[in-house]
């Protein structure tokens, strides 16, 4: 009588460390992920592309209007107009990357349950399609600049800096909130209300002196606080750009993006089966 050997294959238990080589090897199914964001998001669409154009120029419309001419908010010195849509040109892109990354995994079950390719490359590829939007926008901020006659600073040079860390900020949330959405798909509701809430506890339509105070260290704890709280002065060069705010707004993004990276690796080998 002979006894078969039966081999029980089983999930690595624990931590597993980011293979940063096998992404590489798979950077090409990132860029097609990537280019299929944006395909999709722009397909059957009667203004197409336009609509990265339209989504901050009405948003810095309203804005104006209430908070900048209503409601009187200062602006730095700088015409409100131009502080509130560089304010918002980041926070777009933040609030877009970790909208699609969130669900980029549950969207993407079709092929998580079919091939094998290193998971992070589904939410990263939200962001590297969402720079397209921020490319776009930026082009109407050069031509609100020019209009009123605002001239660029040299500390244009900060911001593909600037850009990169708002990238991890919104991708180390991202990885947080798409792996807990693959098991509680509460989480995909919950997102835009939080993004929303989010914008208000973030300086995009007012300036950081409205704070100051005791509570201006809030703004410090607010990843995205130091970063808008910089990029404005990055760009126009009216006033010093806060070091201080934009290095702990950085650290605590890189915190939150590495915790992010080790806990979608523990949980990514359960995706298939949960999903």
């Amino acid at each position: 009588m002979s006894r078969e050997n039966i081999i029980i294959i089983e999930p690595k238990k624990g931590w597993l460390p980011v293979n940063f080589k096998e992404i590489w090897q798979f950077r090409e199914l990132l860029y097609f992920l990537a280019w299929r964001d944006v395909k999709v998001k722009y397909k059957q669409t009667a203004l197409g592309i336009i609509w990265a154009i339209m989504q901050p120029v009405l948003a810095m419309l309203i804005f104006s209007a209430l908070f900048g001419r209503f409601a009187g908010i200062p602006s730095d010195g700088v015409p409100y107009p131009i502080f509130v849509y560089i304010g918002l040109l980041p926070w777009n892109y933040f609030a877009a990357v970790l909208g699609q990354s969130t669900n980029s995994v549950v969207s993407g079950s079709n092929l998580i349950t079919k091939i094998y390719f290193p998971r992070l490359i589904i939410p990263a590829s939200s962001a590297i399609a969402a720079l397209l939007d921020f490319f776009i926008a930026s082009i109407v901020l050069a031509l609100m600049m020019a209009y009123y006659g605002v001239n660029l600073s040299s500390g244009v040079l900060l911001v593909p800096f600037l850009v990169l860390i708002t990238m991890i900020n919104a991708l180390g949330f991202g990885l947080w909130f798409s792996a807990l959405n693959v098991r509680y798909r509460d989480i995909q509701y919950a997102i835009p209300f939080l993004i929303q809430i989010w914008m208000f506890a973030t300086p995009v339509i007012y300036p950081t002196s409205l704070i100051g105070g005791s509570y201006g260290w809030l703004l410090m704890l607010n990843p995205m606080g130091g970063v808008i709280e910089a990029f404005r002065p990055a760009v126009l060069g009216h006033m010093p750009i806060p070091w201080t705010s934009l290095a702990v707004s950085t650290s605590i993004g890189l915190i939150v993006f590495i915790g992010g990276l080790f806990y979608f690796r523990s949980v990514e080998r359960y995706f298939a089966d949960v999903i």
